[in-house]
């Protein structure tokens, strides 16, 4: 969430900037601005009101003392019209108040000035890209048939316990996927985060704090009996650890991570590009998660990006860096780097990770600050994450990309993981 602060002193900055996220927030600034200068005339007459209380309740008693009995009465009928006028006053005021709250959360993060202009993902820009795509063979298949030939993820099944989009990983599958969430855990920890196992469901405060509400609701399945959600993303319970923390510069940078099931509705998807693993409502992700020094955030961008990019080299997976348009962005990024590998037998690139600086836009939702040594005053910290890896295009992609005529090599550094060669 922006603050109030950057709104009031930068308010074309805000308009112009949100202009390349194509968000017209001309009517919701304006919006902000008169509800907060609503609120401060508010609380301005509160405050007189009270002051007035308080020198009247005092005035009574001496008053009374020296008989001035009418006087006296005069001004406690004066005290109790006050606390009347108060009262509305209050109720109008936690109503502006609400309503400003609700107008806050519906702007989005500014985008960084690096963010190119665009509307799609057509309009992202590549960074870097490196590894080599493998020549197959002419009887290559895509990864779902892949899975039914050796027997090793079984959709179908996935369909008739849960429904479409919940496969069902066996054998040889279920143990490389568990051998690529201990290597992916195990690259992140030896880089210096801290490894957390959270819960799966979080309440509203949490997916408020991070973003996911209100913009991402109808995208997470909601436990409605009571009220949690079930998380899209390790991100969400593991970045609010910090929800309501003071921290001091000293604590940065803080880098933990987390392997979870994460689950997403992703309603409206269907068609050639949802097929097998490309899309699912049930997956498994690594993620990594910084709360850093504002002056050192961009730093712990580039740092994470590195990392990722590390992990596709070992894996020796052809791969690409661009970085997010406006339009491909999410609300709560101000700078975004999306990782694609590329799908041999599919023949197209897949997205497998994501990783964004959120600045304090994540921080103002938390309420996560910080404190420099012999600083009396709080700062925002700055909050990044990133997927390290998301396992199911990856486990798509590997399917794909080293398979030969009778059967599918495993990279050498998962092998110490999983225990076999090939399948």
């Amino acid at each position: 969430m922006l603050t109030l602060k950057q709104i009031h002193e930068n308010k074309e900055e805000v308009i112009a900037r949100l202009l390349t996220k194509n968000f017209d927030a001309k009517e919701f600034v304006e919006k902000v601005i008169d509800l907060d200068g609503e609120r401060k005339s508010l609380q301005g007459k509160l405050d007189a009101m009270l002051a007035e209380q308080n020198a009247l309740s005092k005035e009574i008693g001496i008053m009374f003392k020296q008989g001035k009995a009418g006087d006296a009465e005069t001004a406690k009928q004066r005290v109790s019209s006050l606390k009347e006028e108060s009262k509305q006053l209050s109720q109008h005021m936690v109503e502006v108040e609400k309503e400003l709250a609700d107008t806050l959360v519906k702007i989005p993060n500014l985008p960084h000035p690096s963010v190119p202009h665009g509307k799609t993902a057509d309009d992202n820009v590549e960074v870097r890209a490196g590894g080599s795509v493998p020549s197959l063979h002419k009887n290559a298949k895509p990864h779902w048939e892949l899975a039914k030939d050796f027997d090793i993820i079984d959709f179908e099944l996935g369909v008739k316990i849960t429904g479409s989009g919940f496969p069902v990983y066996k054998g040889k599958g279920a143990k490389l996927q568990r051998a690529l969430i201990n290597f992916f855990l195990e690259e992140n920890i030896a880089a210096g985060y801290r490894e957390f196992m959270p819960p799966l469901m979080v309440n509203e405060d949490s997916a408020y704090g991070t973003g996911q509400l209100p913009d991402k609701d109808g995208q997470m399945y909601h436990a409605v009996a009571d009220n949690f959600y079930l998380i899209p993303t390790a991100e969400v319970p593991v970045t609010n650890i910090f929800r309501d923390v003071i921290l001091n510069a000293s604590d940065f940078p803080i880098k933990l991570t987390a392997y979870t099931p994460c689950f997403r509705r992703e309603a409206g998807s269907y068609g050639k590009d949802v097929r097998g693993l490309n899309r699912l409502h049930q997956f498994d992700k690594v993620e990594i998660v910084q709360v850093q020094h504002p002056d050192k955030s961009y730093q712990s961008l580039d740092e994470m990006v590195a990392h990722v990019e590390g992990i596709l080299k070992k894996l020796e997976l052809p791969y690409r860096i661009v970085r997010l348009c406006g339009g491909d962005m999410s609300f709560t990024s101000a700078l975004t780097y999306d990782f694609e590998v590329y799908s041999a037998a599919q023949e197209k690139w897949l997205e497998v990770s994501s990783v964004s600086n959120f600045e304090s836009f994540q921080a103002n939702r938390l309420k996560l600050r910080y404190r420099e040594e012999g600083e009396k005053r709080n700062l925002l910290a700055h909050t990044l994450n990133g997927s390290s890896l998301a396992l199911p295009r990856i486990l798509a992609a590997l399917l794909e990309n080293y398979q030969d005529e009778s059967g599918i090599n495993i990279p050498k550094v998962l092998q110490p993981f999983c225990g076999f060669e090939r399948i």
